[in-house]
């Protein structure tokens, strides 16, 4: 991709999970998949996980944790 490593990154991340909101971005990983970070936003806030949609498929919504650098199921993420 064009400008990969150059500049600023074209996300602006939220690392915390006691101010994650609708519309947020977040860094998230599957757990088969390493540390590999992927982006995505969040699309619904509840006490204990959210739900999030990756910019690579928007339609689709998955559980994540509620944590600063969420992480989606094996299953919901290549299901």
């Amino acid at each position: 991709m064009i400008g990969m490593g150059e500049g600023e990154c074209p996300f602006k991340f939220n690392f915390d999970p006691a101010t994650f909101k609708v519309g947020d971005t977040v860094s998230y990983r599957v757990p088969s998949l390493g540390d590999f970070p992927f982006a995505a936003e969040i699309k619904a806030v509840y006490e204990d996980y959210i739900e999030i949609s990756d910019y690579g498929e928007p339609d689709k919504r998955v559980r994540a944790t509620r944590e600063s650098n969420p992480v989606v199921s094996d299953a919901d993420a290549l299901g």
